[in-house]
C-alpha cells in the first residue's frame, strides 16, 4: 500500500469527464494491500464444494430452477477493485454524459478522489459478491465474486473456523445467483428503474417513485438472499450472524462514517425489513411459496406489503 502514489494518480486525474477512472482504479489499488491468493488444494476444493452444496441445497429448500453464473472467481482485493471500477463507470456514465447537470461545481481531481476512496474502503470489506452486471452492453454473464484476504482476515477477526465462515458466505452470494436465475426478468426490470431515476437526475429533477420501486425491489433480493442462506446452510450458524452482525454495526468513527457515506446503513435496513417479510411468509407457505415472488414483477411485494405480508399473502 503507498498512499502517496495513491494521492499522486488523483492529483493526476485528467479527461473530459467529471472522473478519470483510470486514475481511481491506480490510486484505488495503491492505497490497498491486495492480499494472498494462494490457494491450497484443499482451499480450491472447498470454495468448489460450498458453492456446488450451496446451489443444491438451494434449490431444493425454494424449489427454484437456476444455474450458476458462467464466471466464478477468487480475487484479491485489486481483482475486486478493477471489476467494481468497470461497474461504477458503467453505472454512471449517463450521469457523466449531461455532468453540468449534477456536478456544477465539482473539480474532477475531488470526484477522482471520492471515487477512490469509496473503492478502497469496500475493498479492503466486501466478501463476495454476485454481480448482475446491471447495464451491462451485449450479452455478458453474471458473475460471482469471493475476495478471499477478505474472508480469511475476517473469520480471524471474528474468531470462527474459516472453513465454515468461507462456506456461509458462499451461501449468502449463490442464494443471489438464484434470485436472477430463477427471474430472468429481474436485471431488466432494476435497470428500467435505475434508467429512469438516472435519467431524471440529469434534468436536476428527482423521480422518487423510480428510486422506491429500486429500493423496495433491493429490499425483497437482499432479504430473500438472508432467508434462504440460513434455511439451506447445512450447518449451525446463530454464531456467525451474531458477530457479523456486531461487526456491521461496530468500527471506528471513520469506518461508521464511511458506511454512512456509502450508504451501507440503508442496505442494512434492506437486508433487515425484507428477512422480516420473507421469514413471516415462509412462516406461512414454506420457503418454496416465498420463491413466488421471483415468477413475475407483479408477483413482487410492494412498500407497503414488505411491512404488511399478510396483504401480499393474500394478494399472491
Amino acid at each position: 500500500m503507498n498512499v502517496f502514489r495513491s494521492l499522486q494518480a488523483i492529483s493526476r486525474a485528467s479527461g473530459a469527464g467529471p472522473v478519470d477512472w483510470d486514475a481511481v482504479g491506480d490510486a484505488a489499488r495503491e492505497a490497498t494491500p491486495p492480499g494472498s491468493i494462494e490457494l491450497s488444494d484443499r482451499d480450491v476444493t472447498g470454495y468448489r464444494d460450498d458453492v456446488r452444496d450451496a446451489r443444491t441445497n438451494i434449490r431444493a429448500i425454494g424449489e427454484v430452477a437456476f444455474d450458476l453464473p458462467g464466471t466464478i472467481e477468487i480475487q484479491n482485493r485489486h481483482h475486486w477493485i478493477d471489476a467494481n471500477v468497470s461497474t461504477f463507470r458503467r453505472v454512471m456514465r449517463p450521469i457523466e454524459t449531461r455532468s453540468d447537470a449534477v456536478f456544477p461545481d465539482a473539480a474532477r481531481v475531488l470526484n477522482t478522489g471520492t471515487m477512490t476512496l469509496m473503492l478502497s474502503f469496500l475493498g479492503k470489506n466486501v466478501l463476495g459478491q454476485y454481480d448482475p452486471l446491471l447495464l451491462a452492453d451485449g450479452d455478458r454473464e453474471h458473475a460471482l465474486y469471493f475476495v478471499h484476504p477478505n474472508i480469511a482476515r475476517v473469520a480471524e477477526e471474528l474468531d470462527v473456523d474459516g472453513e465454515r465462515f468461507r462456506r456461509w458466505i458462499a451461501f449468502h452470494e449463490v442464494a443471489h445467483a438464484a434470485e436472477f436465475g430463477a427471474a430472468p426478468w429481474l436485471s431488466g426490470h432494476l435497470e428500467s428503474r435505475m434508467e429512469r431515476g438516472v435519467d431524471a437526475l440529469t434534468r436536476g429533477e428527482l423521480d422518487r417513485e423510480a428510486f422506491e420501486e429500486l429500493d423496495t425491489t433491493m429490499t425483497a433480493v437482499e432479504g430473500y438472499a438472508e432467508l434462504v442462506m440460513d434455511r439451506a446452510f447445512d450447518e449451525q450458524y446463530t454464531d456467525l450472524r451474531e458477530k457479523l452482525e456486531a461487526r456491521r454495526q461496530g468500527g471506528g468513527p471513520i469506518a461508521q462514517l464511511m458506511r454512512r457515506l456509502l450508504g451501507l446503513g440503508i442496505k442494512r435496513r434492506q437486508y433487515e425489513r425484507g428477512k422480516r417479510f420473507f421469514e413471516a411468509v415462509a412462516d406461512e407457505r414454506g420457503v418454496a411459496g416465498a420463491s413466488v415472488v421471483w415468477e413475475s414483477p407483479a408477483a413482487l411485494p410492494t412498500s407497503e406489503e414488505l411491512d404488511r405480508p399478510e396483504r401480499w399473502l393474500a394478494r399472491v
